[in-house]
């Protein structure tokens, strides 16, 4: 009986290691997952940093994301009015703040190359000669600075998404057309907030996908479209801007106006562009100008066109020349430390056309007590007529007739008078 039970017991227990090691090896399985992703995350991270430079004021951040693409400290970020200052600031993952320099830009597809002053290729980064294309469905990685959440040596914050779609950039920011008009990933999740551009899009081994662009909201829906432009789209401008060389937009696939609008057309008048970038303000408005009717004046500071930045003179002409001479064209201009936006159109005001008179109304004005001379109040009230020149010419001619006769009568008596 005791060998029995012994026997039992040793069945009883095989039964419940062979029903609880898949288990047991599921949880281990998931634990080492689970480790190995989050040192994923945390490897995108370190190669992901916080840029500081202008803004500040209301709606204007002073912070956006870029990412290393170098380890000797090539930064690849979207190009925005942060990068337009010369105290520009780049904070790594672990801390370490350096002052950036603007290396490159890419007008076209709104992207930009910053340079740290590091030498040694220590620094992790993205291989963007390594980077795989997204499929639709896959799960994906927003890695940014959104809402400025981290500071220092704090991580930048990560959202879980999946790509939607893949289609051609049709969208706008407000009212202000995207310069870019290529591919896209559409994502599934808000990444696309405050902050976030210039951010990674990684898949879930940690590859960059694409980079996230700027706030933009949809042309047709009107809903904040969430996407990021894919490493294919800009691979090869990249390397361009790493040499420091800035892409020309007429090289690009990119809309010409027609008859091309200009500052003149509007009523504006700049200060004289005398230095390398002249600081875009309004010397004068004409009068009766669109500037005029929209309220622009003397000493405002043009900061944007079409939701583009402007860093000078020749940027807001050239800005200007790419819209046709009969848009609408949204400005927005500083002013007393108040950011103030307008909307100018050159075309002329059509100004309401006086009717001409018509029949009826000439032959109402020739009715009687209708005339179109004074008429003596006095004279009415007592019930005189009124006086005019043509009754003053009849009373004349009729008194010069009756003088005429009365000179033929004494004429005709002096004739027959008899003589003595």
């Amino acid at each position: 009986m005791t060998e029995a039970r012994h026997q039992f017991s040793r069945l009883l227990l095989a039964a419940l290691f062979a029903t609880s090691a898949p288990l047991a090896a599921l949880v281990v399985h998931s634990n080492v997952h689970a480790a190995s992703f989050q040192e994923t995350i945390r490897d995108v991270q370190r190669k992901v940093v916080k840029i500081y430079g202008a803004g500040g004021m209301k709606e204007l951040e002073a912070y956006q994301t870029g990412i290393l693409i170098s380890g000797e400290g090539h930064v690849l970020t979207v190009q925005s009015y942060v990068l337009d200052t010369d105290d520009l600031a780049v904070v790594l993952d672990d801390g370490r703040k350096f002052k950036a320099e603007v290396l490159g830009v890419d007008p076209v597809r709104e992207l930009a190359v910053l340079k740290l002053p590091v030498e040694a290729d220590a620094l992790p980064h993205f291989d963007l000669n390594a980077a795989p294309l997204a499929k639709v469905g896959e799960r994906v990685l927003a890695v940014s600075n959104l809402f400025n959440i981290a500071g220092g040596d704090e991580p930048v914050s990560v959202l879980q998404g999946v790509v939607s779609g893949i289609a051609p950039l049709d969208a706008r920011r407000g009212a202000h057309q995207a310069s870019f008009h290529g591919n896209v990933y559409i994502v599934d999740a808000a990444a696309n907030n405050p902050g976030a551009a210039g951010g990674a899009l990684v898949n879930w081994r940690g590859q960059l996908v694409g980079l996230l662009g700027k706030e933009l909201r949809s042309r047709s829906t009107g809903a904040w479209l969430h996407y990021a432009i894919p490493v294919d789209q800009f691979v090869a401008s990249v390397e361009t801007m790493e040499a420091g060389r800035t892409i020309d937009a007429d090289d690009e696939t990119v809309a010409k106006a027609s008859d091309p609008l200009t500052l003149a057309a509007v009523g504006i008048v700049l200060v004289p562009d005398i230095l390398p970038r002249t600081p875009p303000y309004i010397d004068s408005v004409v009068a009766g100008s669109a500037a005029e009717r929209a309220g622009l004046r003397p000493d405002d500071l043009l900061v944007f066109v079409e939701g583009e930045p402007t860093s000078s003179c020749s940027v807001v002409a050239e800005q200007f020349g790419r819209r046709e001479s009969f848009d609408d064209v949204r400005i927005s201009v500083l002013r007393d430390g108040k950011l103030v936006e307008a909307t100018l159109n050159a075309e002329v005001a059509e100004e309401p056309v006086e009717d001409e008179p018509s029949a009826s109304d000439e032959a109402n004005a020739n009715l009687p007590g209708e005339s179109s001379g004074e008429v003596d109040a006095e004279a009415a009230v007592d019930g005189d007529e009124p006086v005019t020149e043509d009754d003053n010419a009849s009373e004349g001619d009729e008194a010069s007739e009756s003088d005429a006769s009365d000179a033929e009568d004494s004429n005709s008596d002096q004739l027959d008078a008899p003589t003595e």
